[in-house]
């Protein structure tokens, strides 16, 4: 049950923000086996004095286009799936709505399966 934030700068169209969701949605399911309704995104934009990175950090060279999302899910995942997730991110948000690889930030926070509730103050995994 991924949680998903994306951080992007202010302008971008709703197809562009659509085509986010759904490569990401897309490459959970493929890698993380996300059951086919399980989809909890948000996206928030933000102006450029509110958006900071570096361009160039690790020897990335990001623009203003860079993306950033978060991922909240289980820690039941291997290395080896999280790898495939971030590549298949990667390639899914370049082919729509064309972000550049090194535009694409992904930061995956796992938690025990008992800290959540999906509503009705349950914790539906514990």
């Amino acid at each position: 049950m991924p949680l998903v934030h994306i951080s992007l700068r202010v302008g971008k169209p709703e197809m562009y923000r659509q085509a986010i969701f759904d490569g990401l949605y897309r490459a959970m399911h493929e890698t993380f086996n996300v059951p086919e309704d399980d989809q909890f995104m948000t996206i928030t934009e933000h102006d450029a004095v509110n958006f900071r990175y570096s361009a160039s950090y690790l020897a990335v060279d990001r623009s203003d286009d860079l993306v950033y999302v978060q991922i909240t899910a289980n820690n039941t995942r291997t290395v080896e799936q999280k790898k495939l997730l971030f590549r298949r991110i990667v390639e899914l948000l370049g082919e729509n709505p064309g972000i550049r690889p090194q535009d694409v930030f992904v930061n995956l926070v796992e938690v025990a399966k008992e800290n959540w509730s999906l509503g009705d103050g349950v914790a539906q995994y514990a």
